[in-house]
């Protein structure tokens, strides 16, 4: 019997995948690269190239507030996709969901705390997995 449980690097590629169509839906322009990892009941999510050509122009009119509130709006705008798109995937529940944005280095992270580690065929590959110990052994 085999399982069907996809593989901690599956999930990651998927959600990666879905964020990049998700910005793209929304607005626009999808990140050039996105890294996922998941790591215990948490999953850290790092978007890069970012900067859509509004927030852009704004940086280089040094108006940096203007665009930095732009991509505020822009990330609480999405926060409800970004949980739905992350249960759906990892098939549990987002306790909290962390973001903020760097519009000088283009990038923008994400951590997600998760109600349970998400069940894949592979869970010795997710980093810092509590692992049961094993029982003391008799002297």
């Amino acid at each position: 019997m085999s399982n069907s449980n996809p593989t901690r690097g599956q999930l990651e590629r998927t959600l990666g995948q879905r964020l990049q169509a998700l910005y793209r839906d929304r607005i626009g322009q999808r990140p050039e690269r996105v890294t996922c990892q998941f790591f215990d009941e948490k999953v850290a999510i790092v978007l890069e190239q970012i900067v859509t050509p509004l927030e852009r122009f704004f940086l280089e009119s040094n108006h940096q507030n203007f665009a930095q509130q732009i991509r505020s709006e822009i990330e609480s705008t999405l926060k409800a996709e970004i949980i739905e798109l992350i249960e759906e995937i990892a098939e549990t529940t987002v306790i909290c969901l962390l973001t903020d944005t760097k519009l000088d280095c283009n990038c923008s992270g994400i951590i997600a705390v998760l109600q349970k580690i998400p069940s894949v065929r592979d869970p010795g590959s997710i980093p810092k997995l509590r692992r049961e110990r094993p029982p003391e052994q008799a002297e």
